[in-house]
């Protein structure tokens, strides 16, 4: 084994996963940029754009397994619960896209999915900078309206390219859900997480079949999502998240800017 290809992928899954529990996101948005630079700057390895999707895949299944669990465990004590309506059919819509968009990424090529994954980092900039809609002071326990049909269509299409770009989905679903349903940004969090979950496990199924995955790398990742998650969902519940959204503003341009220099 390659101590230090270990050590790179493990804090590599560890960071994904943290931001993946403390903001309700699958962590791909994080990870992606940095499995895709931060192996190749370490000397340790060089993977293609292809490749990282499927590592970044399987982290964002593993991970938000984690986050959900910490969410339920921890139901009773915080605000921050799972709404089981917006899970099951927003759930439903990203499971057949996701498990469509990992199919369809065994077909392309690595350039292809890097531009895919810069469109929807600039994308979710720009909605993420939406003021929130949520009504924060709401009681986890009130009733939520959403629309169900607009949920399971946009759902089914952020699973699509998520599922391509071996993401979860949530850096865009996040801002839909708090912008345009006006669901509380507390539960707007761990539901999504619950969704991104979902996600995960029709994008894994689609690598499974199709991808070239580097089972190394992607175990020792894994490892470190299982570390990072549920650490990231104590600490969320206890934060400010309007701060915490800006911060991830800032770090999806970042990322963003880096993924679009490496094109160009």
């Amino acid at each position: 084994m390659d101590f230090l290809l270990f050590i790179v992928m493990l804090m590599l899954g560890l960071i994904g996963s943290f931001f993946s529990g403390l903001l309700g996101i699958g962590g791909a948005i994080v990870s992606f940029p940095l499995l895709l630079f931060v192996p190749s700057a370490f000397g340790v390895a060089n993977f293609t754009g292809q490749e990282v999707s499927s590592i970044s895949m399987f982290q964002v299944f593993f991970a938000s397994l984690a986050g959900v669990l910490t969410y339920l465990k921890n139901s009773k004590n915080q605000a921050a619960v799972i709404h089981k309506g917006l899970v099951v059919y927003m759930g439903a819509g990203i499971l057949i896209g996701s498990l469509a968009g990992g199919l369809v990424s065994g077909y392309l090529d690595g350039r292809i999915i890097n531009i895919i994954y810069g469109v929807l980092a600039i994308i979710a900039v720009i909605l993420m900078l939406i003021p929130s809609k949520g009504k924060e002071g709401e009681a986890a326990g009130q009733p939520i309206v959403f629309n169900r049909a607009f949920a399971v269509i946009i759902s089914f299409l952020v699973g699509i390219v998520s599922g391509i770009v071996g993401a979860g989905g949530a850096f865009i679903l996040i801002p839909v859900m708090l912008t345009v349903m006006k669901i509380p940004t507390r539960i707007t969090i761990a539901s999504s997480l619950a969704i991104v979950f979902i996600s995960a496990v029709g994008g894994v199924a689609g690598k499974l079949t199709t991808a070239a995955i580097p089972w190394e790398a992607t175990l020792f990742t894994v490892i470190g999502s299982l570390l990072g998650a549920p650490f990231g969902s104590w600490l969320s519940a206890r934060m400010n998240v309007k701060y915490l959204r800006y911060g991830l503003i800032v770090l999806i341009a970042l990322t963003a800017i880096k993924v679009w220099m490496s094109i160009l």
